[in-house]
């Protein structure tokens, strides 16, 4: 039996739990969003995780965000581990909304705080996760393949 979220309605698009005929198109936005994507295995992997999200518009994919819980030393520690939307669609407010809803998500689920990576240089991702409450912990050098450092963010949870 398949567990899907009631759809949320914000704005001209609809968020609601992503399912396996997804796929195809959040692949595509991951690979014109990003320089190294994610494969298609990665996402097949979190298919039914409650932070494997879709943004959807007039029947197409806007968006997607991919977020999980883990114990962590005896706190339950949220992940934002893949948040992206369709290029033509971006500064319409599905990204924020995307993060919105993972954030409750998680919450939920029992995530004290959350974290994420993002690129050192991706200005416009790190403005929206500080519009979030991100705060910088710590920078990893050479995270990323092409050898850019990666922020580490994170934000309590209440």
């Amino acid at each position: 039996m398949t567990v899907r979220l009631p759809g949320e309605t914000d704005g001209e698009f609809t968020i609601r739990r992503a399912e396996r005929v997804d796929l195809f198109a959040v692949v595509s936005i991951e690979n014109t969003s990003f320089t190294q994507p994610w494969p298609y295995d990665a996402f097949e992997r979190f298919l039914g995780e409650p932070g494997f999200l879709v943004a959807e518009s007039d029947g197409r994919i806007a968006g997607y965000v991919v977020a999980d819980v883990t114990s962590s030393f005896g706190q339950q520690l949220g992940h934002v581990k893949d948040i992206a939307v369709h290029p033509g669609l971006r500064g319409k407010g599905v990204g924020s909304a995307l993060l919105s809803r993972a954030l409750a998500i998680l919450t939920a689920h029992g995530a004290d705080s959350v974290k994420l990576e993002v690129r050192r240089s991706n200005e416009d991702a790190k403005r929206l996760y500080r519009q979030f409450g991100f705060e910088p912990l710590r920078l990893v050098p050479g995270y990323y393949q092409d050898d850019e450092d990666a922020i580490v963010m994170i934000r309590k949870l209440e």
